[in-house]
């Protein structure tokens, strides 16, 4: 990805983005020694074992291994894509950015540049509306009476789109934009048989949706009049920036206390969102409606493992309840269940009873699976057969997701406590049970999401590892390596990337830095390597007769690996008396020039 960007841009955005500097920006850092250590944001830990070397310009964390230079630690930091990430700190830098496309790339570049544009020209058009208009008036009463405050609506940018068909259409004209590509937006619409546009939002309260960076990408419309034969809520069609199954509302505000929580309460709503946000519950997310998507759960999951399912307290919002398990399941959330007392909703409950005492029914929520068997027991008659087996088989069919026989084995027992029954009756029932076969687009999903996993970057023998460690912290041994060593006596294929291309700058007289290195590398697992092998919390001893050593050894290993595939060649049947003969000179030369000191290459 480095190379959609200039190299020479990179380097001066490096250049002016420090790494303490900014890494400080997001946690507190301690000097140690010529290094400066935090307690790692990436995993749990007690004890700091997160590490950044200013001279370096890189970070690397001794407890999950994960490091990089000052982009990778915003990439990952902030969970956005690299080309972002190089945008933030430029901006930061007041660097201007100019990147290297193809026309095909320059023009999608330039319709999505567009199209957040005109979302944000929009959001301020309607936010103003909300605030000043007489066409706001039916949205500023409506907000007054759900007990929406100012720093709320101003927080979340909420707005009024006028109660007209083309409101919206002469707004695009009056800004000069082309209405297809505001149609293209999803915020108005053309009309086939006469060509003309009209609004897709009119009369509503509008909620923008944004991206994990916080840019406008659509917006949710709630209607303000009583007309039944309206939807209650109009959301922004498909688009090149806007993807319902893959947008959750007020992720970009919660990510932070996500991480800082370990868990996420997913409610329904946008105003049970905002409700919760602004009572200080704040590791709160919503997603486009009540169904989650694999690619919610996959976002979700790159900020915590455990969630709080937070839905109305209606029949239909225990239902979305229960049809959230399998994509959570899937992702390997833990999952528990916090039930709003009727007849409230998380929003009405907190303007009546406060932000404390909903912190309180989140603190109480009890695992998915005990308030799944305390919600069929209620709806199903367990003084009947009937109901009993209903209870028995939906619990079966459920649990049996997991995969876990700890689970299967503890609720199989809860269950026959429930009804009345035999543990040992209802572990039979459970173990006849299979849980329900899935629709085949479901089964097309899964299928992507079990794909195997790319294969992951093999460690480096500890040898070679070694090898990598002297020469990224020590950068006059360079000078030895291209004198006596071949990348090619490695075995590790990451291993021989990183000495090959140290190697080659030193041909060309373009060294730079281990960062500038790490940016110039495609792969992440290869960055990681390379982060930890360029970081030591200790001097080596004597490095350059290190190195000579080192050297040493894996060219004998190299050797040895040639002679066990001769050997394996030698003996193939196939092979002619002539060919075997010349396999035994090359053996002979091999043991040779094994029991010899290294010389120049070439020499």
């Amino acid at each position: 990805m480095a190379g959609f960007f200039d190299p020479t841009l990179l380097d001066r955005i490096r250049a002016a983005s420090d790494i303490v500097e900014i890494i400080n920006g997001y946690l507190p850092l301690k000097r140690a020694g010529a290094n400066f250590t935090a307690l790692c944001p990436f995993h749990k830990e007690k004890s700091p074992s997160f590490n950044v070397n200013p001279q370096k310009q890189i970070f690397y964390c001794f407890g999950c291994h994960k490091g990089g230079d000052v982009f990778s630690f915003v990439k990952e930091f902030e969970n956005i894509p690299f080309p972002d990430a190089v945008r933030r700190l430029a901006e930061r830098a007041k660097i201007p950015i100019e990147t290297t496309q193809s026309p095909g790339q320059q023009q999608y570049v330039a319709v999505k540049d567009t199209l957040f544009k005109i979302h944000e020209q929009i959001t301020l058009r309607w936010q103003s509306a909300l605030a000043n208009e007489a066409s706001g008036q039916l949205a500023r009463d409506y907000l007054a009476k759900r007990g929406v405050s100012e720093d709320a609506v101003k927080l979340f940018r909420l707005g009024a789109a006028p109660e007209a068909w083309d409101d919206t259409v002469n707004w695009s004209r009056s800004k000069g934009f082309d209405l297809d590509l505001v149609a293209q937006a999803g915020l108005i619409i053309k009309k086939e048989e006469t060509g003309k546009y009209y609004d897709r939002f009119r009369g509503r309260l509008m909620f923008p949706i944004c991206d994990e960076q916080g840019r406008v990408t659509g917006f949710s419309g709630r209607i303000l009049t009583g007309d039944e034969k309206t939807a209650k809520y109009v959301n922004s069609p498909e688009t090149p920036i806007f993807t319902k199954g893959k947008v959750m509302f007020g992720l970009d505000k919660s990510k932070r206390a996500l991480l800082d929580a370990g868990y996420a309460i997913i409610c329904e709503g946008q105003l049970d969102l905002i409700a919760c946000f602004m009572a200080g519950v704040q590791n709160v997310i919503a997603p486009q409606g009540t169904a989650l998507t694999s690619d919610h759960t996959r976002i979700l999951k790159r900020y915590v493992d455990e969630v709080v399912l937070c839905f109305d307290s209606d029949n239909a919002g225990q239902k979305a309840t229960v049809r959230s398990l399998d994509s959570l399941l899937a992702s390997g959330f833990a999952i528990r269940v916090a039930i709003v007392p009727a007849p409230h909703d998380p929003d009405s409950f907190i303007k009546a009873h406060g932000g404390d005492a909903f912190k309180a029914v989140i603190d109480r929520a009890e695992g998915f699976f005990d308030y799944y068997l305390t919600r069929l027991c209620a709806t199903n008659d367990i003084t009947t057969d009937k109901g009993r087996l209903a209870v028995l088989n939906a619990m079966a069919e459920g649990i049996l997701k997991t995969g876990n026989n700890v689970l299967v084995d503890k609720y199989a027992q809860k269950t026959a406590l429930r009804l009345g029954v035999a543990p040992d009756a209802a572990r039979a029932e459970f173990r006849k049970a299979t849980p329900a076969r899935s629709t085949p687009r479901e089964r097309a999903a899964e299928a992507e999401d079990t794909a195997p996993p790319a294969p992951e970057l093999p460690r480096p023998s500890p040898l070679e590892f070694w090898l990598l460690k002297l020469l990224f912290n020590h950068d006059e041994l360079i000078e030895s390596l291209a004198a006596h060593f071949d990348p090619t006596w490695l075995a590790n294929p990451g291993a021989q990337t990183l000495v090959a291309q140290r190697l080659d700058a030193h041909a060309a007289n373009s060294w730079q830095s281990v960062a500038t290195l790490m940016s110039n590398l495609e792969d992440s697992a290869l960055q990681q390597l390379l982060a930890e092998a360029a970081t030591t919390d200790r001097p080596i001893p004597d490095p350059p007769r290190q190195l000579l050593d080192v050297m040493l050894r894996l060219r004998n290993d190299f050797i040895d690996r040639q002679l066990a595939t001769l050997t394996q060649r030698a003996n193939d049947p196939a092979v002619t008396e002539e060919q075997r003969l010349e396999i035994l000179r090359r053996q002979q030369d091999l043991r040779f020039g094994k029991r010899q000191p290294l010389t120049p290459l070439g020499g």
